[in-house]
């Protein structure tokens, strides 16, 4: 890689070298970059400003020196030309810059698939919401509708049943009233038997005031003395009523918790990106790491 502070056009090594390939780590001026994106072979290449390049040296096998510019897609891990021909002979290999570029286009279109899936469910969610609200508002609604018309029940059942107690109350007293009218009509026919016994006590005895003293013995043989009757009696007996007894009249109400929807095929979850130094390992030491082949089992070390 050239060294930043120069920043010449490494390709015509003449013009200010404004534009840097991502791919192939070298610097561009304007004309050779146009030229660099209309060949087929690098149409597809990144360019960013070369003012916002970072030098670096390019990684270097640990073995043999060279640089890294093929994955072993068996074991995964960055291999020089040398290792292609060597430890991993009869491997399968790509080029490193092409399997660098297919992973940024995978997480770019995986990124935009997720966002715009969450997206989409996001419009949903409220859209659900408003939907929610709307349903709460009508069965509030309704509750209190039922509530209404159950208080109204109550109300005409309560002056049904005062309605009744003072109509029966009302013929168990004009009973009573006439019952009392009665005895004392009794009562002032014997107090008028009494006054006519104290006149008759002031004439002589004779025939006359026998005949008197007769008819009024029939008279007293005529007043009844009624024996008391088991007075009318009221009381009222309440029910015990508990608050499930009050839901009891109400309609059932239901209601259903957020649930996820379950899927078929599950999108396996995208596994975190790997640097080049993290390809299945465990730490050695800073800056090494030990990666062991999938296919041979043979551990190598790697300075990436």
């Amino acid at each position: 890689m050239a060294q930043a502070a120069s920043k010449t056009c490494e390709i015509c090594i003449s013009a200010s070298g404004l534009q840097y390939c991502l791919e192939c780590e070298q610097y561009f001026c304007e004309n050779c970059k146009i030229f660099h994106k209309r060949q087929k072979g690098t149409i597809n290449h990144q360019f960013q400003s070369s003012s916002d390049v970072i030098p670096e040296g390019k990684s270097k096998c640990p073995y043999h020196k060279e640089d890294l510019c093929f994955l072993c897609n068996t074991c995964n891990v960055a291999v020089c030309s040398s290792c292609v021909t060597g430890s991993h002979t009869g491997h399968a290999f790509s080029k490193l810059m092409d399997s660098i570029t297919k992973l940024k286009e995978k997480i770019k279109k995986d990124l935009h698939r997720k966002v715009h899936e969450k997206t989409q469910n996001l419009k949903k969610i409220e859209e659900g919401l408003k939907a929610f609200d709307v349903n709460v508002e009508v069965v509030v609604k309704a509750i209190t509708e039922e509530g209404t018309n159950i208080k109204a029940m109550v109300d005409k059942c309560i002056a049904g049943m005062i309605a009744s107690v003072k109509d029966q109350s009302k013929t168990e007293k004009d009973k009573l009233t006439t019952i009392m009218a009665d005895s004392k009509m009794n009562l002032k026919a014997g107090s008028d038997i009494g006054n006519k016994i104290y006149e008759l006590e002031k004439t002589r005895n004779d025939g006359k005031l026998l005949q008197s003293l007769q008819k009024l013995t029939d008279d007293i043989a005529k007043l009844t003395v009624e024996p008391l009757f088991e007075f009318p009696n009221i009381q009222y007996t309440a029910k015990p009523v508990t608050d499930n007894d009050i839901k009891q009249l109400f309609g059932i109400l239901k209601i259903s918790g957020v649930r996820t929807q379950d899927i078929g095929n599950r999108e396996k979850e995208l596994p975190k990106p790997k640097s080049d130094n993290e390809q299945d390992t465990k730490p050695k030491e800073e800056g090494k790491y030990l990666f062991r082949c999938n296919k041979c089992g043979k551990e190598e070390r790697s300075h990436m």
